[in-house]
């Protein structure tokens, strides 16, 4: 190994455990090792700018500012009702099914938000029984098309990069069809292995909120027996913070003192009950501003706050939003609530100002999920007619009349004109992170081709299986890639794989089309932990899930979604080409 393969090897090994074991953006790590390439030499300038606007990725970037338009119409949300009625298993087929159809066309993350907040809301099924399912069959649908997810389109990126044709609009579709139709049949079989949850629509159970005990307040001196604080019913006193330090758990023999903050978890139906103690102010809601007609938001992967506490992020001013409580998963946080650093997924209960609707950064950093809806509804005129729109442009590039990006093109430039969406949003919804992990992702992919050490690894994997075949080598390609996606995100699991597995194919001497594919539904095979794709992420909160619950409700969903497509694709794309 010379001095180049060993640069390019230590730069991939650093973005890995960087992904894996840290809190830095995946952006960020991407773009410092593309950086590193370009500064080394590895990467001439010219590739590098070249990588930048690659056609797949201008494509993928053109997709997703299309899907700001589509979030607005009104489809998903006015079939959303009627999907959930008569027995469990009728409502869990037609909602699944609903979803992984709508997904492989539509933005899957705008098609769970669509969804979500119906099955939160009815009555007749906990929403833990449909919640998990509907993420997971978002994740399904992508795979049936080039534009379901964009880990397809990155892999087409990859492609076009290496002076190919793009992949065909529907290639994914005999495998993913396949892959899809198991992957429903395992939800309706295994959906026991969910957690029973409740039925009730109240939403918000299990925050963390803070109270402050003011100067002078009655009840300083008492215990919190004494102060009624032990009979709350649905809501519990878990911790109090008392100069820094932290009391939990809390006797009933505990004096209040004047300062605490008291820390409650519970069901935040009975906020207003904390409110009438006097003496004690609810955190957040001492601006007579601020709305009480709570607000519940998720914090999305590409929130600019990610990292940051509530304080330290300036929430109040940033947001005209206050956050009254705070809820993260199965996970239990303590501590006061500005002092708790923020994560994607994490549910945030807000009392919101008069302007929390028009700050223009609101849709980039929170899935809104309940409360005053911040994105308007388009007229029923502009959603039939970008509904017309979008199918003429996904018509037209799958019958190869013309390119996927230049009917995207026409799509957006319609859009703007009907004042559907408009430049200011556009600017403001720039898919700038995906567009930074891939173009730097495809610096790193020609660093690791031409410095020789994609060949010298497929060489050394392929003496590794010696005459087991190119068979083995795929199985070990999807396996890769499906680790790297439950351990870090599929855009970064599809990123990294994808060099390795063109380098293996070629090393077998065989056609790249079925490792290449390997590679694409591994990225989406993302059932097993709620951090690799971000719909898991939406719902883990939505559901009250635990990391158990996504392994013991995604395991069997991995195994016959793994079976299927390791079956199917040396049959669908023979390794002879």
């Amino acid at each position: 190994m010379n001095f180049a393969q060993l640069v390019v090897a230590g730069i991939f090994l650093l973005v890995i455990v960087s992904l894996i074991f840290t809190r830095f953006r995946p952006s960020l790590v991407f773009a410092c090792a593309a950086a590193v390439c370009f500064l080394t030499g590895l990467v001439p300038a010219e590739s590098v700018l070249q990588k930048a606007v690659n056609p797949g990725l201008v494509t993928l970037v053109a997709l997703l500012l299309a899907s700001i338009g589509l979030e607005k119409a009104r489809w998903l949300r006015a079939i959303s009702d009627g999907l959930i009625n008569g027995s469990l298993k009728g409502s869990l087929l037609r909602l699944t099914g609903a979803t992984a159809l709508s997904s492989a066309f539509l933005n899957n993350t705008a098609v769970v938000a669509a969804l979500a907040s119906s099955v939160r809301n009815q009555r007749r099924y906990p929403p833990a029984k449909l919640l998990l399912p509907l993420s997971y069959a978002a994740i399904l649908g992508g795979t049936l098309t080039l534009i379901g997810t964009s880990t397809n389109l990155i892999v087409n990126s990859f492609v076009l990069d290496r002076g190919l044709p793009g992949l065909d609009f529907f290639a994914f579709l005999p495998v993913g069809l396949a892959a899809t139709l198991v992957g429903l049949v395992v939800l309706l079989l295994c959906n026991r292995l969910l957690p029973e949850g409740r039925t009730s629509i109240e939403p918000v159970k299990e925050y963390l909120l803070e109270a402050k005990v003011v100067e002078d307040s009655p009840l300083n001196g008492k215990t919190v027996e004494q102060n009624s604080l032990r009979q709350l019913e649905t809501m519990y006193l878990v911790e109090i913070v008392r100069g820094g330090r932290v009391i939990s758990p809390v006797a009933p023999t505990e004096i209040i003192r004047s300062e605490d903050k008291l820390i409650f978890s519970g069901d935040v139906k009975d906020l207003g009950r904390l409110q009438d103690i006097e003496g004690l102010r609810v955190f957040a809601l001492e601006d007579e501003q601020l709305k009480l007609d709570l607000t519940e938001v998720v914090l999305t992967p590409n929130s600019s706050i990610l990292g940051e506490t509530l304080k330290s992020s300036q929430f109040r001013t940033r947001f005209d939003a206050a956050v009254v409580a705070m809820r993260r998963g199965g996970e239990r946080l303590s501590g006061k609530l500005g002092e708790i650093q923020l994560r994607a997924g994490d549910a945030l209960l807000l009392a919101v100002g008069p302007d929390w609707k028009h700050h223009r950064n609101i849709d980039k950093n929170f899935y809104v999920i309940s409360g005053g809806k911040v994105q308007r509804q388009l007229s029923r005129r502009d959603s039939w007619l970008l509904g017309f729109g979008f199918a003429a442009v996904v018509a037209g590039a799958a019958l190869e009349y013309f390119s996927l990006l230049k009917g995207l093109v026409v799509l957006l430039g319609g859009m703007i004109s009907l004042n559907i969406v408009s430049t200011t949003e556009l600017q403001r919804r720039f898919p700038f992170q995906i567009w930074l992990i891939i173009a730097s992702a495809l610096v790193l992919a020609e660093a690791f081709s031409g410095s020789g050490l994609a060949d010298l690894l497929a060489s050394g994997l392929r003496n590794t299986v010696a005459g087991a075949g190119p068979y083995i080598g795929l199985i070990g390609v999807f396996f890769l890639t499906l680790a790297l996606t439950e351990l870090m995100t599929n855009n970064a699991a599809a990123a990294l794989a994808f060099p390795l597995a063109w380098s293996l194919a070629e090393s077998f001497g065989v056609s790249w089309m079925p490792f290449v594919m390997a590679v694409a539904y591994g990225a989406s095979a993302s059932f097993l932990t709620p951090f690799g794709y971000q719909t898991n992420l939406m719902v883990q909160n939505l559901g009250g899930y635990h990391l158990r619950d996504f392994v013991r409700a995604g395991m069997p969903l991995t195994v016959a979604y793994s079976v299927t497509v390791l079956l199917l694709l040396p049959l669908v794309f023979p390794f002879g080409g």
